[in-house]
């Protein structure tokens, strides 16, 4: 188990993106109850959510601690009273205080990492590769095959269960529940780096993080083909498939699932695939997937998305043989969650962490090269 750190002081943040508003008639009257309008529910990367209330023209006058305590029902004192410290309660556009008192027609938001789970989760002994480590967060890289937290099928042999046992004092829920101490994941094939919040007031302040997507995300991947522009970004809503509700889809028109923005730039390209960086703005399920697939590049052994076949040059002789090898060598999606940069939640310093390649993906590279070398 290796704890080194690989901290570097020149992370540069990326610029807030706004996040889209939600206005609906009954808002616009101001003259319902408190509505409470979920934003986000940890459906994709992003482990958090996000409520906004718009408070009634007849509220009292009530401090914001106790106001929220009152509309949240599964939240505790402490996780409000983190989140008010954090900043991630705003009112009006603005971070208050507890001792803030509510008034008619106030727009409240809150960000909460994400809700404690519902299961008793075992600990399980298991050679973490943890990067950092300190008494408020952990950053480990996740190899390929590893699955990020229990879930239907997959009750053993998690991430969280490991981390579980490498961290006895993770955050519990008021019932008892163990927090995973997760603020976001990667999918169970793709290798790479997480943050892991050790202390509720941690994962609330990534949390935070997360949501104003202010936290730098490089991913690696391979993908079929060269595309025509070296640099881009794909803006495309991502939900469910109407066709395979097992899959993710874009939605072009914006009238299904979720906004999602991806950053790629091309760094390498070897006749019939290309090495390509992707840096997330927003954090879906399946996004670089999804979204390199939209514009006609799948990702290189892909099953999910029609890149484990082949999709550029010939698909018979010494070429497809090539191929298969190369498919032999990397069984799973080629992608890499290679950097992570965000604010330490307690010493608000600029930290920045990267991690290799994985010996799989660094030999399909390998290939690809020589084969691109020797021009066939």
């Amino acid at each position: 188990m290796s704890k080194a750190g690989a901290l570097s002081s020149g992370f540069l943040i990326l610029p807030l993106y706004p996040t889209a508003t939600r206005m609906t008639e009954m808002e616009e009257e101001q003259d319902l109850p408190n509505l409470e309008l979920p934003e986000e529910e940890g459906e994709g990367d992003e482990l958090y959510e996000h409520h906004r209330i718009v408070v009634d023209r007849k509220q009292e006058l009530l401090r914001i601690d106790k106001f929220l305590l009152r509309r949240l029902g599964h939240t505790s004192r402490t996780k409000i009273q983190n989140a008010i410290e954090a900043e991630a309660v705003q009112v009006n556009e603005k971070s208050v205080k507890s001792n803030y008192r509510i008034k008619p027609f106030d727009v409240i938001t809150i960000t909460l990492p994400e809700p404690p789970i519902d299961f008793r989760v075992l600990p399980e002994p298991m050679d973490l590769d943890i990067r950092y480590e300190d008494e408020s967060l952990l950053m480990v890289n996740k190899p390929a095959g590893l699955v990020v937290h229990p879930a239907f099928g997959n009750w053993h042999g998690t991430l969280v269960n490991g981390l579980t046992h490498h961290l006895n004092h993770l955050p519990t829920g008021r019932n008892g529940e163990i927090r995973p101490g997760l603020v976001h994941r990667i999918d169970k094939d793709t290798s790479g780096l997480l943050v892991i919040g050790k202390t509720e007031w941690a994962m609330t302040h990534l949390s935070q993080q997360f949501f104003h997507h202010t936290i730098e995300r490089t991913y690696l991947a391979l993908v079929w083909g060269i595309p025509k522009e070296s640099q881009g970004v794909i803006t495309g809503h991502i939900g469910r498939s109407i066709k395979d509700r097992k899959v993710q889809a874009v939605f072009p028109e914006g009238d299904q699932g979720k906004h999602a923005v991806t950053h790629y730039k091309v760094l390498q390209t070897f006749q019939h695939v290309s090495l390509v960086q992707c840096n997330l703005e927003t954090g879906r399920t399946h996004q670089i997937r999804v979204h390199m697939k939209h514009i006609g590049h799948p990702l290189f052994s892909d099953a999910t998305y029609g890149g484990n076949k082949v999709l550029y040059g010939q698909r018979t002789g010494a070429y497809r043989d090539f191929v298969e090898n190369a498919f032999r060598v990397m069984p799973r999606q080629a992608l890499h969650a290679k950097s992570l940069g965000f604010v330490h939640p307690h010493t608000s310093a600029a930290m920045h962490f990267e991690v290799e390649l994985p010996t799989d993906f660094a030999t399909v590279l390998e290939l690809w090269e020589k084969y691109a070398a020797a021009g066939k």
